[in-house]
């Protein structure tokens, strides 16, 4: 299967198939609303108005299962992003990105592009040890580790990275940009 064989549920409940994506440029990243990464809906939205024109499509998959970071309605949680950020681009449901009730777009996400480590630094230190101690195994998995991971999709559908919460957002854009 590819990319493009992939739905995810929208707010208002019907499937957003991925293939309404094709030919673009797609970052699919999961979001909180009270994360420490939050700001970057900043970034993403910044990013967001400046290349779209060009191509580039962001799905934000709101998701609460990490340290409850999510806890609203899907409705409460646009508002929140779109009154705090103006954020324009599309919201999916409020959805899993890991275990027995994860999306199946993760599942294939995942499976395209694992975890490669948080780099290096106190802020990765820091994630490093908190994640040991809820998954001492976090290394050698690819499960999605915090809010704020981003997937890249070319305009083919091909998984092209993957980027962890603490990647410095310029590094995610240069590599948006060198897409479109």
């Amino acid at each position: 299967m590819s990319f493009y064989d992939y739905s995810v549920p929208g707010v208002d409940g019907k499937d957003v198939s991925m293939s309404e994506f094709k030919g673009k440029v797609v970052l699919v990243v999961n979001t909180a609303t009270g994360c420490g990464f939050t700001p970057q809906y900043e970034d993403l939205e910044n990013m967001y108005e400046k290349y779209n024109p060009s191509g580039l499509e962001i799905i934000d998959v709101p998701c609460n299962q990490f340290a409850g970071q999510t806890p609203g309605t899907d409705e409460e949680i646009r508002n929140f992003c779109t009154l705090k950020y103006d954020t324009k681009f599309v919201q999916m449901k409020k959805s899993d990105v890991n275990g027995e009730n994860e999306l199946p777009l993760y599942t294939f996400l995942k499976s395209e592009k694992g975890f490669e480590g948080f780099g290096k630094g106190p802020k990765a230190l820091a994630m490093g040890v908190m994640l040991k101690a809820i998954d001492k195994d976090y290394k050698n998995n690819p499960n999605i580790k915090w809010n704020f991971t981003k997937f890249l999709v070319d305009r083919e559908g091909q998984v092209v990275a993957r980027f962890e919460p603490l990647e410095d957002m310029k590094k995610v854009e240069e590599a948006v940009k060198s897409l479109l």
